[in-house]
């Protein structure tokens, strides 16, 4: 057995590692250099139909596109 010493170096390591990371991440010096500096997404982001209106408007839309970029290559080629 290696001795209480172990078991008491052991245990300050187990406490002081979880708490000192905590410290660290959580301070608000180390949010306002890496955290808030990453990029958000844009804002125009596409909306998803969610309605039968709305899906079957998007279906004749990818249709047309669908069409037209078959009528397209039809022509130049």
């Amino acid at each position: 057995m290696a001795g209480p010493n172990l078991e008491l170096f052991k245990f300050a390591v187990y406490i002081f590692f979880p708490v000192a990371t905590m410290y660290y991440f959580g301070a608000p010096e180390f949010y306002e250099k890496h955290v808030k500096m990453v990029r958000k997404w844009p804002e125009n982001t596409p909306n998803i139909p969610n309605n039968q209106k709305d899906i079957l408007e998007e279906l004749k839309r990818l249709k047309a596109e669908r069409l037209a970029k078959k009528n397209n290559n039809s022509t130049d080629s």
